[in-house]
């Protein structure tokens, strides 16, 4: 059960699993409370119930599609998604976007942690602080077994989570007329954005992992197959999570916003009702920030080794790989958990913008020009096939993050065509785009030599042949 490998090749001979765990490993990752709030935003920043729900859901079509497109790669390359990178960045370039990603992803550790040090507080009796330590505890325990406990606690979350949700919408249709609210129809185009924006940066925001968790699946299954079962999984989670947020904000009020722990809690009435919806809360964030945690090992391993020219991990830089991280995210939820978690959660946020341009040139790569014929044993060699710095790449990057400052809408900062837009943060949309088109321009008219096939290290195929 526990994991031998991190960011190396994974050969055929050990490839295992099948979609029904990628479907239910993305179902219950999007199931859980920091998508209800982010849904719940939607309402509070103005929008109506049956538009923003309208919104949410053309944004999570769009982002769940982007971020399945780079799940798809995992099974075809058997890699790492940012370890990937280095075919459109050059082996150290790479890094420059990887820097972005480790900051962002032990932020949503660290936000997390606090919501689900919350609930463990509550159902363990104890300090907010003791409960976010012992959340951090059982993170790395996951995290050190990784892949397959990853996937097995992705099932078990799925079941959790349906029973709760189900459980939680029934309180709150049961005592609130939510039909009269659906039938409360204003259409603004600003609000509207808003909430596609949210949910669209939602799905995004998975997009330099998800490939970590179909790397292992066989080869032989269909590239299509494991877009649907992973961006399925991924949309319904967080529309239903999000549908919860909107109709409890817009019911609840004052009452919901900023007491969302508290609040989904009080619709278990009773002591033991509302003790599991405090394990349902914690259980749930314990899946989603896993797989962060998991992501930011991952992503901190890539960085290092590009520089060291090699992708094995003994067993020890694994352990410090994983304790630097969690424990990194668990000192930022403990001193932000009185005071700077808001400014905090912005800065998160507006680290979004740094990687979606890495999101549109690593999916136009792959899909208009390499199709996966990657030379995995250059992706650790400076001197190999794809370089050190790879000046195209890095250039459309720093263009597409350019291009968005004008219309970001963070806490920390907003461009100056963001009131045009009535506050709505559409910079994710020109991130996609304008990257998207130069680079595919830039790429057709270089002369580089791609692989006439996937090329895979020697010691692969000698595993691969002794198997057989």
């Amino acid at each position: 059960m526990i994991e031998t490998r991190s960011i190396d090749y994974i050969p055929d001979a050990e490839r295992h699993g099948g979609l029904a765990s990628q479907f239910t490993l993305w179902l219950s990752a999007n199931m859980q409370i920091t998508a209800i709030v982010t849904g719940a935003l939607a309402v509070v920043l103005g929008g109506d119930v049956f538009w923003s729900l309208v919104g949410l859901l053309a944004g999570q079509l769009i982002g769940g599609g982007v971020m399945a497109l780079h799940g798809a790669q995992g099974p075809q390359l058997g890699l790492p998604q940012m370890i990937s990178s280095r075919v459109q960045f050059g082996v150290y370039g790479a890094a420059i976007p990887i820097v972005a990603v480790c900051l962002m992803y032990i932020g949503f550790s660290a936000s997390g942690s606090i919501l689900a040090g919350q609930a463990l507080a509550q159902l363990l009796r104890v300090d907010l602080s003791w409960g976010i330590v012992v959340f951090a505890a059982l993170i790395i325990v996951v995290t050190m077994f990784g892949y397959r406990v990853i996937h097995w606690l992705g099932r078990i979350s799925t079941a959790v989570g349906i029973a709760a949700f189900a459980y939680m919408f029934y309180r709150l249709l049961a005592q609130h007329d939510v039909a009269a609210l659906l039938r409360i129809r204003h259409f603004s185009l600003n609000h509207f954005l808003l909430a596609m924006s949210l949910s669209a940066s939602w799905q995004i925001a998975f997009g330099p992992y998800v490939a970590d968790y179909s790397r292992y699946l066989p080869r032989t299954i269909h590239a299509g197959s494991v877009f649907a079962a992973v961006g399925l999984g991924s949309i319904i989670g967080a529309q239903v999570a999000m549908t919860f947020g909107v109709l409890a904000a817009a019911l609840a009020g004052a009452e919901f916003e900023h007491h969302e722990v508290a609040y989904i809690v009080h619709l278990g009435s009773t002591g033991a009702v509302a003790a599991l919806l405090f394990f349902c809360i914690a259980f749930g964030k314990i899946m989603v920030t896993s797989l962060n945690s998991y992501g930011s090992f991952m992503s901190m391993a890539t960085l290092v080794s590009g520089f060291r020219g090699t992708v094995r991990l003994s067993r020890r830089n694994r352990v410090v790989y994983i304790v630097a991280a969690v424990g990194l995210a668990c000192g930022l939820a403990l001193a932000g958990k009185d005071s700077f978690l808001k400014s905090f959660e912005a800065f998160i946020l507006l680290l979004l913008a740094v990687f979606t341009p890495w999101s549109a040139i690593n999916l136009v790569d792959y899909y208009c020009f390499t199709r996966s014929r990657y030379d995995v044993p250059a992706l650790t060699d400076p001197n190999g096939r794809y370089g050190r710095w790879n000046m195209r790449g890095i250039v459309v990057y720093l263009i597409g993050v350019l291009v968005q400052i004008p219309f970001l809408a963070t806490g920390l900062y907003t461009g100056p065509c963001v009131a045009a837009l009535g506050g709505a943060d559409i910079s994710w949309i020109l991130g996609l785009t304008v990257p998207s088109l130069i680079y595919y321009v830039a790429a057709r008219r270089s002369d580089r030599r791609i692989p006439a096939q996937l090329i895979v290290p020697e010691v692969a195929v000698a595993a691969a042949g002794r198997v057989r």
